[in-house]
């Protein structure tokens, strides 16, 4: 596959599937919410539309809305929706039944609760082939075991036997896709396939997306928050917001045009790999319009750096702007283009403090994940999640820990807070050894070391007021004297991280997920502490919402001395935030150095491969066969051998992490001599 963009379905040809002034409702006690609210837009055999907006912006329930996916209290309302020519809106409920998962599927964000955990992956891929009479069992088991293999997935028929659990989140993606192609479906839609998943799986499940594409004629609607995802696989894209869309063209035209101020927000608040490091990102002040009550004109008037006065008088229609494209602004109905983004300097942060002791620091650690016995007299396993790792975080740095899922980047940040017991090696903090220290020991450390969570719904206690939560770790650790100087303390904490001081009476669940993460962040201050370990704190955010809490860390680093260790599988992220990054591989460090150093111009093939995965037109993309080795029994040799391009003899002995100068280390026998230039492993997406 080349990853060339598929070939345009003629002019004349029908559309697969035609959406015109689609309307759905939540029927609320206060009144009707229109979350979808004239939504029209065509896809053809062979297209994929790309659909893009913030969370709330209605993409999902329009991807429920086109299958009539829909539950109580939503309810479609007006419009139409045609596939094929057929009329979904009249189909009866056994109608329904025989197209969905058969003419028409869907691949569904989340593949852990789209599959089922008590049913074997095979059971699973064969359900609608032989529930929709394509074939009979033995025959769907055979085609079942053959998707898999398209998938990509190693070893099918061992695979085929396998349980949910039992797969990377890569893997499950794949089986989801298999059952969502499982009858060559003439539409696919895919909401966020490949939200918070590692760029190299990412990549590997864009490039089936668009094999669906050029081998059989699918038309795929890709629901996306990511822009740099929908300018790889998309060839149209409509920009969503507050339930309408507002621009609609050629992917190319919008990314590099954009004629709808909230279009030009978005892609200005994606981080690339050529970005400054420590550079503010451009993002979108305020939160989308209430839903209830829209505002008699523009939607996006409050937020938007062009408005004019008209915007807030008078709702604009969608309106072709060029040649091919259309969009919802008053601002560019005259066809003008948007200026470029003016962003604000970050403020100047003192330099790291690299020729000081490190105030954080881990030589040769180990952790080891016993497993039980399968037997009375069989071996004892354990999982080598990390394996002699060494690492220096110094006073008032950024480091990056990067790396595919199950590489032990969350594992070494738990070793290094002393959640977890070092299986092996040392861990030192502030100069002290705190490899062996009792809970006691800990205890006065853990105000100066404190770590934010990937997943602020599950980090943030539901039953608790915010302020409730924030002013815990104060009275713990006795550091206000009364509930009254702990509240003072909490508004404090709201307005450092952007948050009014009234929130401290609400609840989670009444806030966004950025605001979420905000009140993470204020937690983790709440103990003026000296590292903040960052896990995954923006990976499921907005590229806006992303945008606004990596600003937010920038801002905390330069006013209160923060250092960071910062876990993120987004190497554009880590390049914007961090000083310096550490790329792991089953358990061990690969290379180190400057964050621009490393991933502009990697010398481990590992680095190599990452970095040309990331999701951005142009980029020539290394393509790595099969899984990462088992943590169980880790291989002989250099561990990335068996995945890497250019692996000779020499790879058969484990290669040291060698200090090559200039802060950088890597371990690799020959780095440097695998780069994208040189090697026929290459695509172009």
């Amino acid at each position: 596959m080349d990853g060339s963009a598929p070939p345009s379905p003629p002019p004349d040809a029908p559309p697969v599937l035609e959406v015109r002034d689609l309307h759905t409702v939540f029927m609320t006690d206060d009144g009707p919410v229109h979350a979808v609210d004239g939504v029209s837009f065509r896809v053809g055999a062979g297209e994929t539309l790309g659909i893009v907006g913030e969370s709330g912006s209605g993409k999902s329930v329009t991807a429920l809305s086109l299958l009539r996916l829909l539950e109580e209290p939503a309810r479609i309302v007006g419009g139409s929706i045609r596939f094929q020519d057929r009329d979904v809106l009249a189909m009866s409920r056994s109608e329904l039944s025989d197209w969905r998962g058969d003419r028409a599927a869907m691949v569904f964000q989340d593949p852990m609760t789209g599959l089922n955990p008590v049913l074997r992956i095979l059971r699973q891929v064969t359900e609608h082939i032989v529930s929709h009479g394509r074939m009979k069992p033995a025959a769907a088991r055979r085609r079942g075991v053959e998707l898999l293999r398209r998938m990509g997935v190693a070893a099918p028929e061992r695979a085929a036997g396998a349980f949910p659990h039992e797969f990377s989140g890569g893997m499950r993606q794949r089986v989801m896709m298999a059952i969502g192609v499982a009858n060559d479906p003439a539409l696919l839609i895919a909401d966020e396939p490949t939200t918070a998943l590692d760029v190299t799986i990412q990549a590997q499940i864009l490039d089936l997306l668009r094999g669906l594409n050029e081998e059989f004629g699918t038309a795929i609607v890709l629901i996306s928050h990511d822009l740099g995802v929908i300018g790889t696989v998309c060839r149209r894209v409509a920009v969503m917001y507050a339930g309408e869309v507002v621009e609609e063209a050629a992917t190319e035209a919008v990314l590099a045009d954009p004629r709808h101020p909230y279009s030009w927000a978005l892609i200005n608040a994606v981080p690339r790999l050529d970005s400054p490091a420590g550079a503010r990102l451009t993002s979108i002040e305020g939160t989308p319009p209430d839903a209830l009550n829209p505002p008699p004109g523009c939607r996006f008037e409050p937020r938007c750096p062009f408005r004019i006065s008209r915007c807030r008088q008078e709702r604009p229609s969608l309106l072709e702007v060029a040649p091919g494209r259309r969009a919802r602004c008053w601002v560019t109905a005259d066809g003008r283009s948007l200026p470029p983004p003016t962003v604000p300097a970050a403020p100047a942060a003192e330099a790291p403090r690299m020729a000081e002791a490190p105030l954080l620091e881990a030589q040769g650690v180990e952790k080891h994940f016993p497993l039980p016995r399968r037997s009375w007299f069989g071996p004892r396993e354990a999982v080598h999640a990390v394996n002699g790792v060494d690492i220096a975080l110094h006073r008032r740095e950024s480091l990056g820990i990067v790396g595919e899922s199950g590489c032990g980047k969350s594992t070494l940040a738990r070793l290094l807070t002393r959640l977890h017991q070092p299986t092996g090696g040392r861990v030192r903090f502030e100069g002290r050894d705190i490899t062996h220290a009792s809970a006691a020991d800990l205890r006065p450390l853990r105000p100066r070391l404190q770590m934010v969570f990937q997943d602020p719904y599950a980090s943030l206690n539901p039953r608790m007021a915010v302020g409730d939560i924030l002013a815990e770790p104060l009275l713990a650790h006795g550091r206000v004297g009364s509930r009254r100087a702990a509240a003072e303390r909490v508004a404090e904490l709201l307005a450092t991280v952007g948050l009014k001081p009234a929130f401290a009476t609400r609840y989670p669940h009444e806030f966004s997920g950025g605001q979420r993460q905000r009140i993470s962040i204020a937690r983790a201050l709440a103990l003026d502490p000296s590292v903040v370990v960052a896990d995954e704190p923006v990976s499921a955010l907005d590229v806006n919402v992303q945008a606004q809490v990596l600003n937010l860390m920038l801002d905390l680093r330069a006013r209160l001395g923060l250092s960071y260790l910062f876990i993120a599988h987004d190497l554009a992220v880590v390049r914007a935030f961090c000083d310096r990054v550490a790329v792991m591989y089953l358990g061990r460090i690969v290379e180190e150095g400057p964050a621009d150093a490393v991933l502009s111009e990697p010398l481990h093939p590992y680095t190599v491969a990452l970095t040309s995965a990331i999701p951005e037109p142009g980029r020539q993309r290394v393509v790595l066969g099969g899984e990462p080795p088992s943590t169980l029994r880790l291989p002989t040799g250099c561990a990335f051998r068996a995945r890497c391009p250019v692996a000779r003899t020499e790879c058969e002995a484990p290669p040291p992490l060698a200090d090559l100068g200039g802060g950088r280390r890597v371990a690799c026998h020959f780095p440097g001599a695998f780069a994208p230039r040189t090697t026929a492993t290459l695509e172009t997406v």
